[in-house]
């Protein structure tokens, strides 16, 4: 088996190296015209999508380490791990930066809010309001919104379109007020003002239950990194844990039967957070 270590490193580390340099065509979403604050759609599964260079330098960094593991303990399976795990540190990394992302836009949208309310109060129509104050970071649907209201597009369809994005949901409630306040004549800087809040009340919310699971995602950071803080001490203290683990059998046991406890161990206290979210939200 041992003879056999360097070809199943090899096929793993060119099967990670396609998945890493292909080039896909990104999909083009059209900007189809929906009902005014028409119910959002179902959360579809985004699908992986070309890799760009953030997410290169992740899925790299991690064949670095695994090389510099193999080179230091002569066992072609550190490798072998880094190239099998590389595409599940660059999905958690595209989390993250999405995560980001809708935070920021949640941010924008309370400012949008604010902003374009002080507008229609200091005296200018909600149109010309909406021009001198377009949302940022919305991207095409924000350029989009831009453009209908400069050039008499429908605004609450251009709102709702853009809500869909993850993190600007709150311009449904400034789509809906939008069509009371143009249909039926009621005030759009209070409607805004009250949408404000609310996007504010629940970010406060959000501030709160991420400050309650510190906690619990502290404990996932420390049950990651026990390990290797174990494997240090070991080389530090001459025992040649890397050699023991990789190049025995016994070891190969401890290496598999440890990586699947430390695996369930952290999706477990993952789970627990992502239910408490959920509950939450």
């Amino acid at each position: 088996m041992t003879g056999q270590l360097p070809h199943v490193a090899a096929a793993l580390c060119a099967g990670a190296g396609a998945w890493f340099l292909t080039d896909g065509t990104p999909r083009r979403n059209r900007l189809l015209l929906r009902p005014t604050c028409a119910p959002a759609p179902p959360p579809r599964r985004l699908s992986p999508g070309p890799l760009d260079a953030h997410d290169r330098r992740v899925a790299l960094g991690a064949l670095a380490l695994g090389l510099v593991l193999a080179a230091w303990s002569r066992s072609p399976l550190p490798l072998a791990f880094a190239a099998a795990l590389a595409p599940l540190a660059v999905r958690r990394w595209r989390t993250i930066r999405r995560a980001r992302a809708s935070e920021r836009r949640r941010k924008e949208v309370v400012t949008f809010c604010a902003s374009l309310a002080g507008e229609v109060r200091a005296g200018r129509t909600p149109v010309q309001a909406l021009a001198a104050v377009p949302p940022e970071g919305l991207g095409e649907h924000g350029a989009a919104l831009g453009a209908a209201a400069r050039y008499g597009g429908d605004i609450p369809a251009a709102l709702d379109r853009a809500a869909g994005q993850p993190g600007a949901e709150g311009l449904r409630g400034v789509a809906a007020c939008w069509a009371v306040a143009v249909d039926g004549g009621a005030s759009l800087a209070t409607g805004l003002e009250r949408v404000a809040e609310v996007l504010r009340a629940e970010q406060a919310q959000r501030e709160e239950l991420r400050a309650q699971l510190a906690g619990p995602r502290a404990t996932t950071f420390l049950l990651a990194g026990l390990p290797l803080f174990g494997v240090l001490l070991g080389a530090a203290m001459g025992v040649r844990p890397l050699e023991v683990l990789l190049h025995t059998t016994p070891g190969l046991i401890c290496l598999v039967l440890g990586a699947a406890l430390e695996w369930a161990g952290i999706a477990w206290v993952a789970a627990i957070v992502r239910r408490a979210e959920r509950s939450a939200s």
